[in-house]
């Protein structure tokens, strides 16, 4: 028989993430806050071979060519904060997609928006294989690099385990200007590091222990291969803070993590 002890410990953990993903998928202010952007905002469709990605592109108002930043979105799929960031990259200048990289995973041919729930979108993401996210995103960055409003440059920004397909991208891929990878880990393999040909700027709150266990031997195989590895640790921020600190309801720590990541992706992509 289970004590109540045992019992009441597996009903906290159960409660505990049904909040976390309530709290992710109740986006509401992302939302809002997309409803009343000026910037042309569209859904779009990238093909390649006989698969098709669902796309959500935004415009910057800008008299010139502009810079592309590629979004990978986190492991709870393209959801209305993944979207509102493609709008502040368009709000700084920049064009922004952001692929649904579960296109095509829900009955029916669907993506984030028909899997529904938490649960079943975190099945999905763990269900794709490495060699469809890679042909997708070169899909999507051939697609921008050709958009007549790009200057044909484009960086990749991921976020979670969008942060880790943004280091594993980069190491397939001779097209990236520069890789942002927010709270991400990098491949394990020093030979795959290796690969990588474009800068890597890192990410990551001081509270998030599982992925900065893995900075030191990433830092040093970047290292040791002549790459260049920039990780920034904000102070009293958790993982997931980029998205943590626009919610009107995040901690101080997260909200000035956050103004801060802003001010330097801006310096970042300003220098492409």
């Amino acid at each position: 028989m289970n004590s109540p002890r045992l019992s009441l410990r597996w009903l906290l953990r159960a409660v505990l993430l049904v909040t976390v993903t309530f709290a992710v998928s109740a986006q509401d202010w992302a939302k809002a806050r997309l409803e009343k952007s000026p910037r042309h905002l569209e859904w779009i469709t990238v093909k390649h071979g006989d698969r098709e990605v669902k796309c959500f592109v935004a415009f910057p108002e800008v008299p010139a060519k502009a810079t592309t930043v590629v979004v990978i979105h986190e492991i709870f799929g393209l959801s209305d904060w993944v979207r509102g960031v493609t709008d502040q990259l368009a709000e700084a200048g920049y064009i922004a997609i952001a692929p649904d990289l579960l296109s095509g995973s829900a009955p029916g041919g669907g993506g984030t928006a028909e899997l529904g729930s938490g649960d079943a979108v975190r099945k999905a993401i763990s269900a794709l294989s490495p060699a469809q996210i890679t042909k997708d995103l070169d899909a999507v960055i051939a697609h921008v690099k050709s958009l007549p409003a790009s200057n044909g440059k484009v960086a990749v920004a991921g976020f979670c385990w969008g942060g880790s397909q943004t280091f594993r991208h980069a190491t397939q891929s001779k097209a990236i200007a520069a890789g942002l990878a927010f709270y991400g880990t990098a491949p394990e393999s020093a030979s795959e590091l290796a690969k990588i040909e474009c800068p890597i700027h890192g990410f990551y709150g001081s509270n998030d222990a599982r992925v900065n266990a893995s900075l030191p031997a990433t830092e040093k195989h970047m290292k040791d291969s002549g790459k260049k590895f920039e990780p920034v640790i904000y102070e009293g921020a958790g993982h997931g803070f980029m998205r943590a600190g626009e919610d009107p309801e995040g901690s101080q720590a997260n909200k000035a993590a956050r103004e801060k990541a802003w001010q330097r992706i801006r310096d970042i992509l300003g220098k492409i």
